[in-house]
């Protein structure tokens, strides 16, 4: 397993779920504000996975949508909350979420986009790395997206408000 900066922790926690050190799973207003949201707006979905929900479906199910996925969703969610821990869970998390087109984990990404390791990304470029997460093939790093160019500099305020809530602090310290 490769090392990998408090930054990138960090980032992804601003970016993807910035409710990960309080839930168990599952954030649930997130869940409601994407019901009406997907009510009001059928034809655009709007999801409200959290970070251990996302690492459920990744490594234990399919992609895809379905009643019977989301419920083997819940169960693997429920059981690697209990099982894993918030600080496993997000190592998981980095180690295998798709970053880029054919590119999973954060050592990758960091390889691919900046010449380094995961354990040396700066701020900035764990931001821009977060940045792309919702859709990494679409949203992308190098080139620099416009939508990446945009989100980035916000999930670098996200980084400075959150640096300092003692829930993250243990989650992101090595």
């Amino acid at each position: 397993m490769h090392s990998i900066s408090k930054q990138a922790k960090l980032a992804v926690i601003a970016s993807e779920d910035q409710l990960f050190p309080d839930h168990n799973g599952f954030d649930f207003k997130n869940i409601q504000k994407a019901l009406v949201y997907n009510k009001k707006k059928p034809g655009r979905v709007r999801g409200a996975s959290t970070i251990s929900q996302q690492v459920a479906k990744n490594i234990f199910l399919w992609q895809g949508r379905s009643w019977i996925r989301k419920g083997l969703e819940v169960y693997f969610t429920f059981m690697i909350e209990l099982i894993w821990g918030k600080k496993r869970i997000l190592e998981v998390y980095l180690n295998e979420a798709e970053m880029g087109k054919g590119i999973f984990g954060i050592e990758a990404a960091s390889k691919k986009y900046f010449k380094h390791s995961a354990s040396k990304l700066s701020r900035s470029e764990a931001a821009m790395i977060a940045a792309s997460l919702p859709n990494p093939v679409r949203f992308t790093v190098k080139p620099l997206s416009s939508y990446v160019s945009r989100k980035y500099p916000w999930v670098m305020r996200q980084m400075n408000n959150l640096e300092g809530d003692p829930d993250i602090k243990p989650i992101i310290s090595d």
